[in-house]
């Protein structure tokens, strides 16, 4: 029952998550480059993930590792989509608050749900899919506002851009996540040596992606090498430990059990960042958000309960005879 202790870790460092990031902002905005966040957590991976490699190649039984082209190649498709991802995760938090973002990414059950049943052909029950649509349901109307206190027309409690990048971030995250699940199960490489195929990509393309940025400013502020921990704080490299320990998480899961656990994970995270916005950034409780979220606690219920404990059917009582 490991899964269940990464599990609860994962749900602890997801929750955190939002939270530090906007504490690293100040006045709303980053003094860092917070296109060197994802390229250290990516560098932070595979310094850990190595060294376990290493010690794996160290004992009696040597780990399998599969080293063809044809199989490492493949490796290359989750590490751009975890590239844009991060880049976009750090965009949205600009325009939404942590609890927002959370709810929001919540979405990825949906589009996890679709690519589950079109990538790994795995088949989701109805009553799994009304749960989706429920769910659905909830986020959207933990986000709508009332209008009590301004116009009607302002129905949404942040810039569309928000909602946007909310979006767009949670299909990243489904399609990563379902892809990623798919290289680990299709051998039985050591994990440690995916990760490294994994997270040396990352590396790379990170890298790739501090260089275009040199390239498109003029080299106005210097190579990116040279400013690489500028503005950081604890707060910061904070944020590059959580993101860093949370993909190493995250892919354990994807090979000894699923994205529906990762998924879980993320979804009680929500809660935990909902009541610590409350109090670290005074974001208002509404009723709608609170709806919002019991809506989603009975979709989670609805997904993954098993049938005979969510529908009980009467028994039969004997008849006796008089």
């Amino acid at each position: 029952m490991q899964w269940y202790l990464v599990a609860a870790l994962l749900t602890v460092l997801t929750s955190s998550q939002g939270i530090l990031t906007t504490l690293s902002q100040s006045n709303g905005k980053y003094k860092y480059d917070y296109a060197t966040i994802p390229f250290l957590a990516e560098l932070f991976k595979l310094s850990v993930s190595s060294f376990f490699l290493w010690n794996e190649c160290k004992s009696s039984s040597p780990p399998r590792m599969t080293k063809e082209w044809r199989s490492v190649r493949l490796y290359l498709v989750p590490s751009i989509i975890y590239l844009v991802h991060n880049n976009v995760q750090f965009a949205t938090l600009t325009y939404v608050d942590p609890s927002t973002y959370q709810i929001m990414g919540n979405l990825k059950i949906v589009t996890t749900g679709i690519l589950f049943r079109l990538v790994l052909k795995r088949k989701l029950s109805n009553l799994q899919w009304m749960a989706i649509v429920l769910l659905a349901v909830g986020t959207t109307t933990s986000q709508v506002k009332g209008c009590g206190d301004g116009p009607c027309d302002l129905l949404f409690s942040a810039p569309l851009q928000g909602y946007m990048l909310g979006i767009l971030s949670a299909c990243l995250s489904a399609l990563a996540g379902v892809y990623t699940e798919y290289l680990m199960k299709k051998n039985n490489d050591s994990l440690y040596w995916q990760n490294v195929q994994l997270y040396t990509f990352g590396v790379i393309f990170n890298m790739g992606w501090l260089i275009y940025g040199d390239f498109k400013a003029g080299f106005e502020l210097g190579p990116w090498w040279q400013r690489l921990f500028n503005g950081y704080s604890v707060t910061t490299w904070m944020v590059v430990f959580n993101l860093g320990s949370t993909g190493l998480l995250v892919s354990w899961l994807m090979k000894y059990s699923d994205n529906i656990v990762k998924v879980y994970s993320t979804s009680m995270a929500m809660l935990s960042t909902m009541v610590l916005s409350i109090y670290l950034f005074s974001v208002k409780a509404t009723i709608q958000l609170f709806l919002g979220i019991i809506i989603c606690i009975i979709s989670l219920q609805m997904y993954f309960m098993p049938t005979h404990m969510l529908v009980e059917l009467p028994q039969t009582l004997p008849v006796t005879s008089k």
